[in-house]
């Protein structure tokens, strides 16, 4: 069994695509995954199964979802291996003139058909500012993140790829459960 991290998009949100975690968790169960822990209201799932192939359980995910809820919800899978390198390429954590707090990172379905920086420059505000890698864009906004242009319709309308965002220390979070699940 592995350990994989599924990270939801646009979940419980403004109250739209409203999921209960319990009804979440219970789901996953019923798709034959072990060890299945929820993190928070928007969407975070960590959970075991045999399955080895992220696109696959993606979708299967995916699939469960529109029909036990009723509406479609973009996931994306991680592995912890995964999840600890995004962690580790995140260019601000070690820059001490940002504020971890107002740090996000935007986690990437697949490759993005570009790594240019320069596409974002027109909509970064005072002080903030984006990288990006083939597995996520990352971003500082040390304003509050609804008052960014930096969102994550942005964030895919300009790589071309589905994104679901995070702020730092749930990823944290994320990655210290899913360690432990392992």
């Amino acid at each position: 069994m592995k350990t994989y991290i599924s990270i939801l998009r646009g979940i419980n949100v403004g109250g739209h695509k409203i999921i209960k975690m319990l009804a979440l968790k219970e789901m996953y169960e019923k798709l034959t995954f072990k060890n299945v822990q929820t993190y928070i209201q928007s969407g975070n799932v960590i959970f075991s199964s045999k399955e080895n192939n992220i696109n696959n359980l993606g979708e299967k995910i995916s699939l469960a979802i529109k029909k036990e809820f009723g509406f479609e919800v973009p996931v994306i899978v991680l592995t912890v291996e995964t999840l600890q390198k995004i962690i580790q390429q995140n260019p601000f954590i070690n820059d001490k003139q940002k504020n971890v707090a107002s740090v996000y990172i935007a986690f990437l379905a697949e490759n993005p058909f570009t790594l240019n920086q320069a596409i974002f420059v027109d909509y970064l505000q005072a002080n903030e500012a984006i990288a990006l890698t083939q597995n996520a864009a990352y971003f500082y906004s040390p304003k509050e993140i609804s008052n960014s242009k930096l969102t994550n319709n942005l964030i895919e309308k300009k790589l071309k790829v589905r994104a679901t965002t995070r702020n730092l220390n749930t990823t944290y979070e994320l990655l210290k459960i899913a360690t432990n699940n392992s």
